[in-house]
């Protein structure tokens, strides 16, 4: 019963694979070998998007970084959720390859956007001229940091305010496909249809050993994220493996099929899990992942029998009583199976 992540997960068994296939023989290196030209033919027509630049990178975080870095100068500012993954769990990363831009937080409800206050701070922002930080790009999380989906109306709004007031758009979607069955929309209609110019399309979390691409929408840009990829080390030599991944990945629609299963087996979790009395949904459960609380005695029971997964936000106190409500993240992937639920399901209840 592994809830803790989805980056915990087993990478899918046509990308193992695909990458035993890659394996044989010679390839060209550094992005110049022959499965990543049909990936980027590829996604460029899962995108509706003939002219995009395609870019493979090993990480989300990197892939994030360096799109806000194509987006950004160091004397402006990024402006993103005060809980969206680009503020809490990257270290710094998109301040440290954007030379220095700031993040401007904003709030709104269950880590989505306020697009009123968005538009005020935007607004607001550079009005001293060059005594201020300048407007620089939006950075909006889909699926968010809390388990919630931005409808494509809701990215369309933001990012019309954005073009609006003259910044870019950058769209993190780590779990970018499990949004996009949340949906129900075309991967076109969740981003450059509604405005986005550049995306971290994410696979790592949804059944892929560690690959990321950055769709560039604008092709004006893509010279100078080469730079930055190669500059940043971040250009894999032996390239080839993170081809065969995206390749497999998006063979016979398995990167859908892997983030339908994840998304499912989270609504067969909240639908056990909401039958009990004592237990507390913290933000709507959107795709595959749940924020909520459980008594003190229901986690002491599923930890006993064997379930991980994290406390959220932090770590629950050490002692206090059986009735306390402790809150938790529960996390599916696509490899959670009904019997790990039910296992769990029933352990809570006791």
């Amino acid at each position: 019963m592994y809830f803790a992540s989805d980056n915990a997960a087993p990478a899918a068994p046509e990308v193992m694979e695909a990458l035993a296939q890659a394996n044989e023989g010679y390839a060209s290196s550094y992005g110049n070998d022959e499965i990543m030209d049909r990936v980027t033919a590829r996604i460029r027509d899962i995108f509706e998007a003939p002219e995009a630049a395609v870019y493979l990178v090993s990480t989300g975080t990197t892939a994030n970084a360096l799109s806000l870095s194509v987006l950004t100068q160091p004397w402006q500012t990024v402006f993103c959720h005060r809980h969206s993954h680009i503020e809490e769990d990257e270290c710094g990363a998109p301040e440290f390859f954007t030379g220095g831009a700031k993040l401007t937080l904003l709030e709104g409800a269950d880590a989505k956007i306020d697009a009123a206050q968005f538009r005020s701070r935007a607004e607001s922002t550079g009005v001293l001229g060059v005594h201020n930080i300048q407007r620089g790009a939006l950075s909006i999380t889909n699926v968010t940091e809390m388990g919630t989906v931005y409808t494509v109306d809701e990215i369309t709004r933001l990012c019309s305010t954005a073009k609006e007031l003259g910044i870019g758009t950058h769209l993190d979607g780590a779990r970018f496909t499990n949004a996009l069955v949340a949906l129900g929309c075309t991967p076109a209609e969740m981003t450059w249809k509604a405005g986005i110019d550049v995306v971290s399309f994410g696979g790592t979390k949804n059944g892929l050993m560690g690959v990321e691409a950055v769709i560039i929408f604008d092709p004006a840009k893509a010279w100078e994220f080469e730079l930055r990829r190669k500059r940043g080390g971040h250009l894999f030599s032996k390239h080839r493996y993170l081809s065969a991944q995206m390749e497999a990945y998006l063979t016979d629609d398995l990167w859908l099929k892997l983030a339908r299963q994840a998304n499912a087996a989270a609504a067969r979790l909240e639908s056990g899990l909401t039958r009990i009395n004592s237990f507390e949904l913290l933000h709507p459960r959107q795709a595959n992942m749940l924020f909520c609380g459980m008594t003190r005695a229901a986690h002491e029971r599923a930890q006993a029998g064997g379930a991980i997964y994290h406390p959220w936000p932090g770590n629950h106190p050490a002692t206090g009583p059986s009735d306390e409500i402790l809150t938790c993240r529960l996390v599916c992937s696509w490899s959670t199976t009904d019997a790990e639920i039910d296992k769990f399901i029933s352990l809570v209840q006791g």
